[in-house]
């Protein structure tokens, strides 16, 4: 009460004054008082311009409440965030620091003349959105097939805009083919493993910065297993690869079978689980294979809602030809000689005789053995007498 009767005397004493000087002119505000917007915990800062001032003074108020807050140079408000400053007695700044979401308002810039005159503006405090934990789902596991429901709550100045987003990217069931729900709340019909995996709540009302909550949803299922190749041949000394391909929530134990039923921890074996995500790629390999080893493999994954086993079955195959090594040194030679003579005769070369380094007994007696042979037939179509050869007869005796 005594501030509002210290600005009535005031007003009193500089009407007084002025009836004194009839001739001064009244103060005028120069432009309108802005109005303001300010993040909370910022500082707000209004200016009133008064033209031609004089012996007036020039006070803020808070409209809303009613409170004087500032007399020419003096503060009368105990709230210690509020400051006032002037520059030639024409520019009156009002100083709110540390802004609350409680300084929002009307202010009014006064000057005590009579009729009273003033000059409004509204502060504005904005809150950058937050996610409230309490109301927010957290981390999910549910089992395959049934509806579940997200929910993410959110506050700020002005009312934050919820959207969800999956982390890995992809479709949101609830929104066909959008990669973006809206609202507060996330319906998931029938969920299946696909839509396993973090989803994001993203809260954002302009005021930056946005922010987001991660929330996990895990999705129960029994192991399957599915193989690309059930059949396969191998020859003895092979190094083979066999693989199984598993899908699994919890995280299915996984192991390999033998013939014998036997679960595999031969050193002739090598057994790798390659995970990715709820899949996991089980392959076993074979470094040599030897005759024990062909038969039906199993692969096995078992988690705590069931089991599951895929069969492989493995048969002998004989060794290419192509596949077999030389057998011997003439072998190579022989096959050498093949190639060489082939490629001289595809370029138009004449064979020109070995030298005697290249030349060794086994070669010759090859040679002799070709040349025997090939007189025995001739002799052997000659005692037959068949009429039907007898050009090729010609082509013997004549060698």
């Amino acid at each position: 009460m005594l501030p509002v009767l210290a600005i009535t005397v005031l007003c009193i004493a500089t009407w007084a004054s002025a009836l004194n000087d009839p001739l001064s002119d009244l103060p005028r505000f120069g432009t309108p008082l802005n109005n303001l917007t300010v993040s909370v915990g910022r500082e707000a800062v209004f200016t009133c311009i008064v033209e031609n001032l004089g012996p007036y003074k020039v006070a803020w108020l808070r409209v809303d409440t009613q409170t004087i807050l500032t007399i020419a140079t003096h503060v009368i408000t105990k709230n210690h965030r509020i400051a006032v400053t002037h520059s030639g007695h024409r520019r009156w700044c009002l100083h709110i620091r540390d802004t609350k979401e409680t300084d929002r308002g009307w202010y009014m810039c006064q000057v005590n003349t009579d009729p009273m005159s003033s000059n409004t503006g509204f502060l504005e405090v904005v809150v950058p959105p937050d996610i409230l934990d309490d109301s927010t789902s957290t981390d999910m596991e549910v089992q395959e097939g049934s509806n579940v429901t997200l929910r993410c709550a959110a506050t700020g100045t002005p009312k934050p805009k919820v959207t969800w987003r999956r982390e890995i990217g992809g479709t949101i069931a609830q929104s066909n083919s959008h990669e973006v729900g809206e609202g507060s709340v996330l319906k998931l019909t029938r969920v299946t493993r696909s839509d396993m995996g973090p989803y994001l709540c993203i809260a954002s009302n302009g005021v930056p910065p946005a922010v987001s909550k991660r929330i996990v949803l895990n999705v129960y299922f029994q192991p399957m297993i599915w193989i690309e190749n059930q059949l396969v041949g191998a020859y003895e000394g092979q190094t083979l690869v066999l693989e199984c391909h598993s899908e699994a929530y919890p995280t299915a134990i996984t192991y390999w079978t033998r013939p014998s039923n036997e679960t595999i921890t031969n050193e002739n074996y090598k057994v790798e689980t390659i995970p990715k995500g709820y899949e996991i790629n089980m392959r076993l390999t074979i470094k040599s294979v030897q005759p024990q080893d062909f038969g039906s493999y199993r692969c096995v994954a078992k988690n705590s809602l069931g089991e599951m086993d895929g069969k492989i079955k493995l048969y002998r195959i004989d060794r290419s030809p192509t596949m077999r090594r030389p057998s011997n040194r003439r072998d190579s030679k022989k096959m050498w000689m093949m190639e060489h003579s082939h490629e001289r005769n595809a370029t138009g070369m004449r064979d020109e005789p070995m030298s005697k380094g290249a030349e060794n007994d086994d070669e010759q007696i090859d040679f002799q053995s070709a040349a025997d042979s090939s007189h025995r037939h001739c002799r052997l179509f000659s005692s037959l007498g068949i009429a039907a050869i007898a050009v090729i007869l010609a082509d013997c005796l004549s060698t």
